[in-house]
């Protein structure tokens, strides 16, 4: 199966338990533009240093699933999900895109944080444990 990491999930990714995720990972070119922000924000160059292999290290592993024309339309809807169920889509806007580049595509979406995520229709959402944390289903 396919399904789009978001960026939380692909920062903890070598944590991650393997079952709790997609056979075939991807991510958008909306998380490449999260995660260069990182180390441009960072408080000291270990953290800044950190962050650019992170980077890096998703740019050489990943070829993102692009914000085309359909991910616009998506996001349309995205955001009147959004604006019914009480938030404000510019306040997780990174997520917004990122959800509707997933509904554009037809794929799942894997996630650390359900709740960013939370009164999107349409979004075939995927929640993966924290790492240390039993996989769904198991104690």
């Amino acid at each position: 199966m396919r399904g789009v990491l978001d960026t939380s999930t692909l920062i903890d990714l070598v944590d991650l338990d393997a079952r709790a995720l997609p056979d075939e990972p991807l991510i958008t070119a909306i998380t490449l533009a999260e995660l260069s922000v990182g180390p441009l924000v960072a408080r000291s160059d270990a953290e800044r240093s950190a962050r650019q292999a992170h980077l890096q290290q998703a740019e050489a592993d990943f070829e993102p699933l692009p914000f085309d024309a359909a991910a616009a339309r998506a996001f349309g809807a995205v955001a009147s999900s959004l604006r019914r169920a009480g938030r404000k889509p510019a306040a997780r806007a990174y997520d917004a895109l990122i959800a509707a580049t997933a509904i554009a595509n037809g794929l799942p979406l894997f996630t650390r944080n359900p709740e960013d995520f939370s009164g999107i229709d349409g979004l075939d959402l995927r929640p993966v444990p924290r790492p240390g944390a039993a996989p769904a289903g198991e104690a």
